[in-house]
């Protein structure tokens, strides 16, 4: 019998500076956005299933609408055709549709009309800020006004001075705040607060950026073993039994996220890029954590019922808590490991880039209907146990993105850039 884990053995070449691994990178997210555009639905974009199709009754969502208005703003930059209609139309869904409260400003998760919950999310909150910036980059003329909407609500409601972070969700009037403070929101919150730093030229959100990243992953993750705590109460206490009994929640799960920790780990260093690229000196321990992070998801994560993949979570001890391998996590994974490899020049970081894509081709990459599986069982069998269908354009097509470009704070500025240059050359 062939022993699962020979099968992403050592690596014959590195693969990030070969032409051919690079067009197979362009090939696959071209592909990958093909397989994406079914889903516009009237107010913005919605979930397809794992046929790539629309259910009967599709309902547009917020962060996927915001996610593909940024992966599609992505596609505009780059010359790409069909992207523009589904920019425009994301915006003009974020900014007038069903989606956003009218009355209080925001916006909801989904249609609260059509049954859903009424609260306000600062996960959801920081997609329509990036979504906005990346639009705001692509000159797109709805842009600028759901760019500053964004802003104001985000300033005025969700972040803490006083906490450097991130609150976690209101109710539609803002009353009710949870008590609650999520490292998952506060991640992405990093991730947008790069991107508005560079759309708008704005310093400050560099520095909200890095008090974010300093809180958690400087101060808890480093005092955990580099093992993220991602649930907290209001006083930034860790809150270790958080959904015990619910430990595959989609956006939070017991224990710790070993996917989490990678995408943390090239946020690390696309911050540390950012400080250098304006002059500043960056906090040695950016570089520091970022490896740590990497280490430590790969050590405890990959493989960690001796099969191939990353597991979802693990519990406190160390094993498996969901051992479903979510395409996310590879995709995030894979792009730890480009930035890694370009900042330290160390070989074991190749090696993982071209095992983790190994493992994507053969388990995730879905050929016969498109698109990549959302997850998969500790065999490689379609799973949907976290995720329903394949609603995500972004990971993955960024994940085709990253290798190909430099430690970028914002891909969209970088991908601008680089577009405006070609064109005056």
């Amino acid at each position: 019998m062939v022993d699962p884990l020979a099968l992403f053995g050592a690596e014959p070449g590195n693969w990030l500076v070969q032409p051919q691994h690079q067009a197979w990178l362009q090939a696959e997210g071209h592909r990958l956005l093909d397989f994406s555009k079914p889903s516009l639905v009237a107010h913005g974009f919605a979930a397809l299933d794992l046929d790539g199709r629309l259910p009967d009754k599709p309902v547009a969502e917020t962060i996927v609408t915001a996610r593909m208005v940024h992966s599609y703003g992505l596609a505009m930059l780059k010359g790409l055709p069909g992207c523009i209609p589904l920019v425009d139309h994301g915006l003009v869904a974020l900014a007038s549709g069903p989606l956003r409260d009218g009355e209080n400003g925001g916006w909801w998760l989904r249609n609260p009309d059509a049954g859903a919950p009424r609260r306000k999310q600062a996960y959801a909150h920081a997609f329509v800020a990036l979504a906005a910036s990346t639009a705001f980059v692509a000159k797109r003329p709805a842009a600028q006004q759901l760019l500053d909407e964004a802003i104001d609500v985000i300033e005025t409601h969700f972040w803490d001075d006083a906490e450097g972070a991130m609150r976690e969700s209101f109710a539609s009037d803002w009353s009710d705040e949870e008590d609650y403070r999520g490292a998952n929101s506060n991640m992405h919150s990093l991730e947008m607060c790069l991107a508005l730093a560079d759309a708008l030229d704005a310093p400050k959100w560099r520095e909200r950026g890095l008090h974010i990243a300093e809180r958690l992953i400087h101060d808890h993750a480093r005092a955990n073993d580099y093992c993220i705590p991602e649930h907290f109460d209001r006083n930034w206490q860790i809150l270790r039994d958080y959904n015990r009994d619910k430990p595959e929640d989609d956006l939070r799960p017991y224990g710790t996220t070993p996917g989490h920790s990678l995408e943390w780990s090239h946020l690390l260093l696309k911050l540390e890029a950012a400080l250098l690229t304006h002059g500043e000196t960056p906090p040695a321990w950016l570089l520091e954590d970022a490896i740590a992070l990497f280490e430590t998801a790969m050590h405890l994560g990959w493989a960690a019922d001796e099969r191939p993949g990353i597991v979802y979570t693990l519990d406190w001890s160390g094993r498996p808590s969901v051992p479903e391998r979510a395409h996310w996590v590879h995709a995030e994974a894979v792009t730890a490991a480009a930035m890694l490899f370009k900042r330290t020049g160390r070989k074991v970081y190749s090696e993982w880039y071209r095992r983790l894509w190994d493992y994507i081709d053969l388990a995730m990459i879905d050929r016969e209907r498109g698109g990549w599986l959302n997850e998969v069982d500790a065999e490689g069998r379609d799973s949907e146990r976290i995720y329903e269908g394949k609603p995500d354009l972004y990971h993955a097509y960024q994940a085709t993105l990253t290798p190909l470009l430099p430690a970028t704070p914002s891909i969209a500025v970088e991908i601008a850039q680089h577009a405006a240059k070609s064109g005056a050359e």
